[in-house]
C-alpha cells in the first residue's frame, strides 16, 4: 500500500525537513499550512510527490473542507505550532497552551472521524518537555523520567495522542524531542540560521566583522549547547515511521555532540565570507528590526529575494536573544539530553554541528536569501 504522510506545519523549519525526508523516500506526501512551502514547489522530482494543503488548523471549517484528502493519511507527522508575537512570554501563557490543544484536536478528530488507514502519529515537542525554559534539568534529560511538573500544552497534546491511540486499533504515537532544531526554513518561530545569516550581512555592510552578540563568550566560559539538524531530524521522522521499535515510544534527538558558540563563531563567520569579531553583547530582537530598511537595500544591491526582513525571521530573532542571553554574565545550566534510547531503538545517524552550521547557511546562499560568501559589504 502506498504511505500516504500528513505532514502538519509543513512551513516550518521541521515539516520543511519532513517533506524533504518523507519525497525522498518515494513516498507520497501532504503538505498541509497556511503558507507553501517552499520544498512543495521545489523541482519537478518533488511537485508529484508532494502535495499542499492550503489549511489553518486554528479553524475547524477549513480543516474539515479537506477531509477527503485527509481520508488517504496513513502517517501524520504534527509539527504545527502557533506562538505568540515575542515568543518568549506565551511558552507559560494557558492561552497559547489551549490554542496549541485544539489545533491539534481539530486535526485529529477529522483524521478519526472517518474510516481511514492511519497507522501512526508522530508528535514533535522539545527539551521544555523537561522544564528546561523554566529551571535547570538533570543532566542527561532522559524519556523515562517522571513528566516534569508544570502546565505545558505537550501534555495536553500528549494525553489526547495516548487517548487516540488507545481507543483505536493498531494506532501507534512516537513523540519526538529534538534539542535545538536548525535548518533553512524561513518565517519560522525558532530558527536560528537566518537570525545568524542576516546578522552578519547587516554587520559586513556596516564594514564590522561578524561580533559575538550574546552572553558570556570564550572557552570554559560560554554555555553549553546540543543541537539537531533539521535534516537529521527528517531522516529520523522517517526512520520512526518505518521501525516497529519506534512504536509507542518517546525519544530525544541530537546530532551527537555539544557545542559552545564561542568554539564555532569562527566556522560561522568563514561560512559568511567574514572574520570573527569581538564579544559585543546585543539584543537582536530590536535591532533587527531597526535595520530591516537596510537589509532590504542589500537584497536590492545584490538581487537577493526580496523577502521583508522580519517576515523572513518569523519570531527567531526573539528565540535568538533567548539562547545567546546577552544579558547574561555567567553560563546558562546546560539543558543537555540522552539519546541512548534513540540509538538501542536503532537510529543511529549523527551530525558534525560545525558542518550543520555551514551546510545549512550556503543552502540559503544558493537559494539568494543571504549575501554570497563573496560578496564585500558594498552597496
Amino acid at each position: 500500500m502506498t504511505r500516504v504522510v500528513l505532514v502538519a506545519g509543513a512551513s516550518g523549519v521541521v515539516g520543511q525537513a519532513a517533506i524533504a525526508a518523507f519525497a525522498a523516500a518515494g513516498d507520497q506526501v501532504l503538505a498541509l499550512s497556511r503558507r507553501v512551502p517552499a520544498l512543495a514547489t521545489d523541482g519537478p522530482e518533488r511537485q508529484s510527490a508532494v502535495v499542499h494543503l492550503p489549511v489553518d488548523l486554528r479553524d475547524p471549517a477549513s480543516v474539515q473542507a479537506q477531509a477527503g484528502a485527509l481520508a488517504r493519511v496513513t502517517h501524520l507527522v504534527y509539527a504545527a505550532l502557533y506562538e505568540q508575537p515575542g515568543l518568549i512570554e506565551g511558552w507559560v501563557d494557558p492561552e497559547q497552551m489551549a490554542i496549541n490543544d485544539q489545533m491539534f484536536a481539530t486535526l485529529t478528530a477529522v483524521l478519526c472521524a472517518q474510516p481511514s488507514s492511519l497507522e501512526q502519529i508522530c508528535l514533535m515537542q522539545g527539551t521544555k518537555a523537561y522544564g528546561a525554559h523554566l529551571h535547570a534539568i538533570d543532566v542527561p534529560a532522559r524519556e523515562d523520567s517522571p513528566r516534569d511538573a508544570h502546565d505545558n500544552f505537550y501534555w495536553l497534546q500528549e494525553d489526547r495522542l495516548r487517548q487516540l491511540c488507545a481507543a483505536r486499533d493498531g494506532l501507534a504515537y512516537t513523540i519526538v524531542r529534538p534539542q535545538i532544531v536548525f535548518g533553512d526554513a524561513l518565517g519560522s518561530a525558532m530558527n536560528l540560521m537566518p537570525v545568524i545569516g542576516c546578522y552578519g550581512a547587516l554587520r559586513k555592510v556596516a564594514g564590522e566583522p561578524l561580533h559575538y552578540p550574546g552572553g558570556p563568550f570564550g572557552a570554559g566560559q560560554d554555555t553549553l549547547f546540543e543541537a539537531t539538524d533539521a535534516l537529521l531530524l527528517g531522516r529520523m521522522l522517517h526512520w520512526a515511521t518505518r521501525a516497529p521499535e519506534a512504536r509507542n515510544r518517546i525519544f530525544n534527538v541530537t546530532n551527537g555532540e555539544p557545542f559552545t558558540f564561542s568554539s564555532l563563531w569562527p566556522d560561522i563567520a568563514v561560512a559568511l565570507g567574514m572574520v570573527p569579531g569581538e564579544h559585543r553583547p546585543l539584543t537582536l530582537a530590536p535591532w533587527l528590526a531597526e535595520q530591516a530598511d537596510r537589509y532590504g537595500q542589500i537584497q536590492e544591491r545584490l538581487d537577493l529575494v526580496r523577502h521583508p526582513l522580519l517576515s523572513m525571521l518569523g519570531e527567531s530573532h526573539h528565540y535568538a536573544d533567548a539562547l545567546f542571553a546577552p544579558q547574561r554574565k555567567s553560563p546558562a545550566p546546560p539543558a543537555l539530553v540522552s539519546t541512548v534510547a534513540l540509538r538501542q531503538a536503532g537510529f543511529g545517524e549523527c551530525c558534525d554541528t560545525r558542518q550543520m552550521f555551514t551546510a545549512a547557511l550556503a543552502r540559503l546562499q544558493a537559494a539568494r536569501v543571504l549575501p554570497p560568501v563573496s560578496w564585500d559589504g558594498q552597496l
